[in-house]
């Protein structure tokens, strides 16, 4: 959770490392299958970086050298679900960019206002809107830097699902939950292979979805998935 709810959740550098941290854990951590994040408060998500850490930087070689808080997000390994509520700003919307799912309250607003301030957002923004809603909504939302209601988000296609305010963490909740109930090879490998889809030629992702295929049968709980089909009931994954 991002914990710092009277500043709508904006990360300083001490968060960023702490964030880089669990994430880290996460992957290392079997025990764990999903991954909720979530921001703490009524107000926001996450604001993005806090302002006043940004200019606290040295030079621009010490800020080159960040932690960077959603790419440590988006390097996470497992299934990641970003329950979306109140400002979604910034580097909190390339954070939520970098979840695998996202469920976003109705009041909830969507935003990269990074132009407005004099910059670009270093936490993948320009590079994962074009993929996911195209070139000339993604040069709208970044060259604007004007917020969106959720049901805009949603009709684009940055959120995959649209609920009630008080619905959104509970709807979260849940998708891991579902998620949890999978064989983790399967689950990591779905992951692996749509990433690299996103970073590959056809050929070349056909090929890797193939290997995906072949280390979750080398794993064997497709045996599990297909005993649970002949008995008519749920698979159980014990790995």
């Amino acid at each position: 959770m991002l914990n710092r709810p009277t500043k709508l959740n904006a990360v300083t550098p001490a968060m960023a490392a702490r964030l880089e941290s669990l994430c880290r854990d996460i992957d290392r951590d079997d025990g764990v299958r999903a991954v909720l994040i979530r921001g703490a408060g009524p107000r926001a998500f996450c604001a993005g970086s806090d302002l006043n850490a940004l200019a606290d930087y040295p030079s621009a070689w010490t800020f080159r050298n960040r932690v960077e808080y959603a790419t440590a997000v988006r390097d996470i390994r497992k299934p990641v679900v970003a329950a979306l509520h109140g400002w979604v700003l910034g580097g909190g919307a390339e954070t939520a960019l970098s979840a695998d799912i996202r469920v976003m309250g109705r009041s909830a607003r969507f935003g990269f206002p990074e132009v407005q301030r004099g910059w670009v957002g270093g936490g993948g923004a320009s590079q994962m809107l074009p993929r996911l809603i195209g070139y000339g909504q993604a040069m709208k939302l970044l060259l604007t830097g004007d917020p969106i209601d959720a049901t805009e988000a949603h009709r684009l296609g940055l959120v995959e699902y649209l609920v009630d305010d008080d619905k959104v963490e509970d709807e979260a909740r849940a998708l891991c939950r579902k998620f949890a109930g999978f064989s983790p090879v399967a689950v990591e490998s779905v992951k692996a292979s749509v990433r690299m889809a996103m970073a590959s030629t056809l050929a070349a992702g056909l090929r890797y979805e193939n290997e995906m295929n072949t280390l979750c049968f080398a794993a064997g709980d497709h045996m599990e998935g297909i005993r649970a089909f002949q008995q008519k009931r749920d698979a159980e994954f014990k790995q």
